[in-house]
């Protein structure tokens, strides 16, 4: 069993609902409500058409604070700090010294001297506390601070019920205020590819707010959505998950893990011509040097590709699907591939095989295979 030494103040709300609570990232989180593919398929599609809310507490939430601030961050991501004014995030990797990839993040410019960095499973707080040491920068993790997701094409109207300027929150837009008389901070942002806002709040409110939202907004088809449906929703919104779509899962038979931004598509994380960030030369110097490609995968049929299914051209190996899904609503069976650099481009013929030795028809495609021009996650109004 995991050791769990993080706790969400809504462990109770999601046992009460059949909730097993899993380790994801120290805290115990609610992959699956019910395992039955009626279950995943429906959240997915609540999603996609109403709209869901989750629990993502597990991510970590680390206040950089001070004058030096703007210089640890600056550091450590990839993202050129000063452009981001307060009230406006965006999205930033973490390389550690070889410039290989060990963490994605957030980082949310809450005032002129105090940020906010959300991360995931990585080392981006030990990076961020390390370059902090000496400095005028207080780095404080925080987990009573919650942070619950809705995501929907509905979630803003119904956001709008009880805050009628959310309609002007732009991309990646932070805005401080209140809901159902509780102190919240609203982003922007999300893990779908829709239209979504993640809500954050201290422990004491979240399972006030969590049980108004969901009996307010149960007329408008808003539901409690499991963790597990995240990993439908990425796949075709190309949104990586690390380690699941790293070589931390699927290490290279002669090398140490780690994967470069070339490899992972990720390279545009890196603001044009900034340099002095952990990494730096390297990550430049691995420019064409890609040992595979991140790219996607069109499936025949309607059985989708097994987390981990071999990649085939003309019989042999050229890759893996980290992860596949079919979808009935938008009429494709897609997944997301390690693949040779050489089979990376649209229309390569290739084989998916899954465990039990199906072999399945697919072509290489590129990503994202849903709203591919990004319309409806940054809609305004």
């Amino acid at each position: 069993m995991a050791i769990l030494w993080r706790t969400s103040a809504l462990a109770q709300r999601h046992a009460e609902i059949g909730g097993e609570l899993e380790d994801w990232n120290g805290m115990g989180t609610a992959w699956f409500y019910d395992h039955s593919p009626e279950r995943a398929k429906a959240d997915y599609e609540a999603i996609r058409t109403k709209a869901g809310l989750m629990d993502v507490s597990g991510l970590k939430k680390v206040h950089v604070v001070g004058e030096d601030a703007a210089y640890v961050i600056d550091r450590v991501t990839t993202r050129n700090v000063e452009k981001i004014m307060p009230g406006r995030s965006t999205y930033a990797s973490i390389l550690n010294a070889e410039g290989k990839f060990v963490d994605d993040c957030i980082i949310y410019r809450l005032s002129v001297n105090t940020w906010l960095v959300v991360h995931g499973t990585g080392t981006g707080m030990e990076q961020l506390t390390s370059v902090a040491a000496g400095k005028n920068c207080s780095v404080i993790f925080d987990d009573d601070m919650h942070d619950m997701s809705l995501q929907g094409p509905v979630a803003v109207d119904f956001l709008a019920k009880h805050i009628p300027e959310i309609r002007d929150l732009a991309y990646f837009g932070i805005m401080q205020t209140k809901l159902y008389g509780c102190p919240v901070m609203i982003s922007r942002t999300g893990y779908t590819g829709e239209r979504g806002y993640e809500i954050f709040c201290q422990a004491k409110h979240a399972v006030h707010l969590w049980d108004s939202i969901l009996a307010d907004g149960k007329d408008m088809g808003i539901v409690p959505v499991q963790f597990s449906t995240l990993d439908l929703l990425r796949t075709e919104s190309y949104l990586l998950f690390y380690p699941g779509d790293n070589s931390e899962t699927y290490p290279f038979d002669d090398e140490t893990c780690g994967d470069t931004l070339w490899e992972l598509g990720l390279e545009f994380t890196v603001s044009p011509g900034k340099t002095g960030f952990i990494g730096a030369e390297n990550h430049y110097a691995s420019q064409g040097k890609e040992r595979f490609k991140i790219y996607g995968v069109k499936l025949d049929g309607t059985t989708p590709a097994d987390e981990g299914a071999d990649l085939l051209q003309n019989g042999e190996k050229v890759g893996v699907v980290t992860f596949g899904m079919y979808s009935e609503i938008n009429g494709h069976n897609v997944g997301i591939a390690r693949m040779s650099g050489a089979c990376a481009s649209p229309g390569t013929q290739l084989t998916v095989r899954n465990g039990d030795g199906t072999e399945i028809p697919a072509t290489a495609e590129e990503m994202p295979f849903y709203d591919k021009d990004k319309a409806i996650r940054t809609a305004k109004g």
